[in-house]
């Protein structure tokens, strides 16, 4: 008996050493963590139970089958963080460089079908070189193999992934299913084809960190959701995005305990300025109602003019989708509507409530926007809005202009309730331009012009530069004070808490793609 137990623990010792020291070595040369130091610091100390510690490929061809290492260059189980069950795996660059095998995506399938299963998140920890060549389609079939569950997943259960090395070809495509994407800066990448390939085919030469690294995926295409310094800081914020989401679709977040208070806050009273035209951080507004210091931003450098993220309130995790006057005047465009649409979509599939802070003077206009799609890109944060089962507040501070009123979540298009401060103003647009096609005949045959188009600029500002026809029509529930915004949000959100809608009876619906 003792033979078999020192047997099971040279196995598992051989596991545990990956590639062995000297790859481990040059892993941390890169700054980088190894995959098992990376899965201890994200989970519970003690916590994780490893499944399939000692699978190996099934390769014998290109003298594959004198190259064995236990685990095969994956680690995948289970365990908790924060007390909460989720499931992972970590893909280990020491072992042929994180390459993906047949049974290296059978450990990731498996992990994936019991998270489902179960009811619970699932983390990916990617570092990988690409499909294992040596298996040829073997490979390939198990990547179709993981998109596929990835898919299944999707809305059922959270996904949350971790760039923290190479990611290219195909491997891009998981990360890309699943409903978050944090990049390591410096030493992780992602991108369809690498800068040779790119060289060839356009002769454009680029680097690996220009052409897919942390920092273009996070202001440029907006694959990457969140990006962190090193691999310490990502497991971080790993964790603390995975405190405001649920462990499944039927479920909510876990709340955090909290005592109610007065709930004013006099600074928000100050924030607006008093020239319409004059921008102001909506960032502001937001630390002003929520918990303090509870807002994570996400895609905080990608189509700034709008900003969303997670927040609490009460205690109770919430969504925030807000436009942000200091980028762009906070108007629609193509990027911050898409940015927009997959906030809210996320945060409906997994019962988040929503809440929508309106400063918006209507969509970009060019012929930049309109080639680029606009109309369909504006669709998918109409159909995001109109869609959501999960209860939906409106503050709307100041412009709500054209459209883009009612695209940011207006009462006609499902919100629950709907606020606007005194300094709202809701038009079809502003009273200049307003003023110029309305007024047209009368401002040129006047014997001055400007003085007439200002004469009705303030007429057209006197009638609709205010919420008070909006609430007059029952378009707005409530004309409020600043001040007062925390203490209305957490009562309104208090009683939505058990919302139920009956959705049409269908397959599902086809959003503007």
């Amino acid at each position: 008996m003792q033979d078999k137990i020192n047997r099971l623990q040279e196995q598992k010792n051989k596991a545990l050493l990956g590639g062995g020291a000297d790859r481990i070595k040059k892993q941390h040369g890169k700054g980088k963590l190894t995959a098992r130091e990376r899965v201890e610091l994200l989970m519970d100390r003690g916590s994780f139970e490893e499944i399939g510690m000692l699978k190996e490929h099934r390769c014998f061809d290109f003298g594959m089958e004198n190259q064995q290492f236990p685990g095969d260059g994956v680690i995948t189980g289970y365990g908790t963080i924060d007390g909460r069950l989720v499931y992972v795996f970590a893909q280990d660059f020491t072992v042929f460089g994180g390459a993906l095998s047949e049974t290296h995506a059978e450990k990731i399938c498996r992990i994936m079908d019991l998270a489902i299963e179960n009811g619970a998140p699932v983390i990916g920890l990617n570092d990988s070189g690409g499909a294992r060549i040596q298996e040829g389609v073997n490979s390939l079939g198990g990547y179709a193999d993981i998109f596929y569950r990835n898919t299944k997943a999707s809305g059922v259960i959270p996904q949350l992934s971790a760039i923290m090395g190479p990611c290219a070809g195909g491997a891009v495509y998981s990360p890309a299913i699943t409903d978050f994407i944090i990049m390591v800066e410096q030493t992780s990448y992602m991108f369809v084809t690498g800068p040779n390939v790119v060289k060839t085919v356009t002769n454009e030469e680029v680097s690996s960190e220009d052409l897919g690294g942390a920092s273009t995926h996070s202001t440029k295409s907006g694959v990457t959701h969140l990006t962190a310094a090193n691999d310490l800081e990502c497991i971080l914020k790993l964790k603390k995005l995975f405190s405001y989401i649920p462990q499944n679709c039927n479920e909510k977040a876990k709340d955090i305990p909290y005592v109610t208070n007065h709930e004013y806050r006099d600074e928000l009273t100050s924030i607006i300025p008093e020239n319409s035209m004059h921008p102001y951080d909506m960032k502001e507004v937001i630390n002003g109602i929520i918990d303090q210091d509870s807002f994570l931003e996400i895609h905080e450098s990608y189509a700034e003019n709008i900003v969303v993220g997670f927040a609490r309130l009460a205690g109770k995790s919430i969504g925030i989708v807000a436009n942000q006057p200091y980028a762009l005047a906070g108007v629609l465009d193509v990027e911050s509507s898409k940015k927009g649409a997959r906030f809210v979509r996320f945060c409906d599939c997994f019962n988040i409530p929503l809440l929508v802070l309106v400063d918006v003077p209507g969509f970009l206009p060019g012929t930049d926007q309109e080639w680029n799609a606009i109309i369909t890109n504006g669709a998918k944060l109409l159909y995001a809005f109109s869609d959501a089962t999960v209860p939906r507040i409106t503050v709307i501070t100041r412009k709500a202009y054209g459209g883009a009123y009612d695209v940011m979540n207006s009462k006609h298009i499902g919100a629950d309730m709907n606020y606007a401060w005194p300094t709202a103003e809701i038009a079809v647009m502003g009273a200049k331009g307003a003023s110029e096609i309305i007024f047209k005949n009368e401002i040129v045959k006047s014997e001055n012009p400007a003085q007439k188009l200002l004469e009705k600029e303030n007429e057209y500002q006197e009638k609709f530069a205010n919420p008070f026809r909006a609430a007059a029509r029952g378009f707005i529930d409530e004309v409020i004070l600043p001040r007062e915004t925390r203490r209305k949000l957490i009562k309104a959100f208090s009683t939505l808490e058990k919302k139920k809608v009956l959705m049409p009876n269908r397959k599902h619906g086809n959003i503007p793609m």
